[in-house]
């Protein structure tokens, strides 16, 4: 990289929205992992080189995700790094010979003995466009690399945010599986702790005789026992994925809808797409703001990425006094009838793709389902065919 200016600031002006993407994604401090390990040692290969690292740029340091060398941290300060340059920028950094700048002779990476002479990092992009952090490779001696392998490094950077949009997808759908587990056994553990409590009472009767008193007993010790087992199935879900359920409270569905909206500004600025939001008027509703937040975000994504550039997309709402139905309708590919049959089927591979090379791991409305299950709501859809747009409702109960 011949004629660099450093900046005047490695904060990039979007920094507040960019790191609450980065903890959405929930990959700070986490152990290592197979893939991204492997993904960094690809790098090194490719190039040649010692040391390879997967990313990840905090508001003051840089976490390391994978990390192919000899350093034994996991991160560095974020104005020591070269990684904190590299996302300031949408193509691929490279600065062949670090001694050649002035201004990196000071940084102690560089001019430490076998620091680093060569630095070349990837940015790992959001679909919004946000730069998190990259795949990068460096080495103690000046090199210049090739096309082919600087390509190659931008396409395990696209590999790496795949991962990360899979990753998140999957936990999502765990916590929504040990949510409406959580509310099954709950379900069924207060009627059993009836029934325990009735037929101990009816052992006590004084007119009882002996093989009815056994009986009851007999009941009392199964339906206890029963408790036990559904207890053991909570603690065990727990112990996975830890204790989560719906933390429930009165929620203005009006106000989470226009923060949904907000959120959705730059992707919607991108393909030049409008939102109408027409619920405006205070609803509401006793429900999990998160929750309900993230079944938003997931169907109006949806309506933007597989609608084209221009189109606009519509929220409205209708209220009756036990229930609300949001619908957001789109003016997108539309859906076939067997699509309709698929939706909400978990990995299904539905007959539009991405009009703007988003990605897609068929797990979105699948977590939209559970969610609303979890709410006893209901969700559907309408369309009247291919390139006829679309509409999804849901169903969310008042209390």
């Amino acid at each position: 990289m011949s004629g660099y200016t450093k900046p005047e600031t490695i904060i990039p002006e979007n920094d507040e929205a960019r790191l609450k993407k980065l903890r959405h994604y929930e990959i700070l401090d986490t152990p290592p992992e197979n893939a991204f390990d492997t993904i960094a040692l690809l790098a090194a290969q490719i190039f040649d080189v010692p040391s390879a690292f997967v990313t990840f740029v905090d508001q003051d340091r840089v976490y390391f995700k994978a990390n192919i060398s000899d350093l034994k941290i996991n991160e560095v300060r974020r104005d020591e790094s070269f990684c904190s340059l590299a996302i300031l920028d949408q193509q691929i950094t490279v600065f062949e010979d670090t001694h050649a700048f002035p201004e990196f002779l000071t940084n102690p990476y560089v001019s430490a003995e076998g620091g680093i002479r060569f630095y070349a990092g990837a940015p790992l992009k959001t679909s919004e466009g946000f730069r998190l952090g990259t795949v990068c490779v460096i080495d103690s001696v000046a090199r210049k690399p090739t096309a082919k392998q600087l390509n190659m490094l931008q396409m395990l950077s696209v590999i790496v945010m795949e991962k990360l949009e899979s990753r998140i997808a999957t936990r999502k759908i765990l916590r929504a599986h040990d949510d409406r587990l959580h509310m099954l056994v709950h379900d069924l553990k207060n009627p059993m702790t009836s029934i325990s409590l009735q037929s101990e009472l009816i052992g006590r009767i004084p007119e009882m005789n002996d093989k009815a008193v056994m009986i009851a007993g007999k009941i009392n010790q199964q339906s206890k026992n029963i408790v036990d087992s559904l207890n053991n199935i909570l603690s065990a879900a727990r112990d996975e994925h830890g204790n989560i359920k719906l933390v429930k409270t009165k929620v203005n569905l009006a106000a989470i809808l226009k923060q949904v909206e907000a959120n959705f500004g730059i992707i919607l600025d991108h393909k030049n797409q409008k939102l109408n939001n027409l619920v405006i008027e205070p609803v509401e509703i006793f429900a999990d703001a998160e929750k309900v937040k993230d079944i938003f975000e997931n169907l109006i994504g949806n309506a933007s990425k597989y609608s084209e550039t221009g189109k606009e997309i519509t929220i409205s709402l209708t209220t009756t006094a036990h229930k609300v139905v949001v619908s957001i309708q789109d003016n997108g590919l539309g859906l076939s009838p067997d699509d309709l049959k698929r939706l909400f089927v978990k990995f299904a591979r539905l007959s539009a793709v991405p009009t703007g090379r988003e990605r897609s791991n068929g797990l979105g409305l699948s977590i939209v389902k559970m969610l609303v299950d979890l709410h006893k709501g209901k969700v559907w859809a309408q369309s009247e065919g291919k390139n006829m747009g679309s509409t999804f409702f849901v169903e969310l109960p008042v209390k």
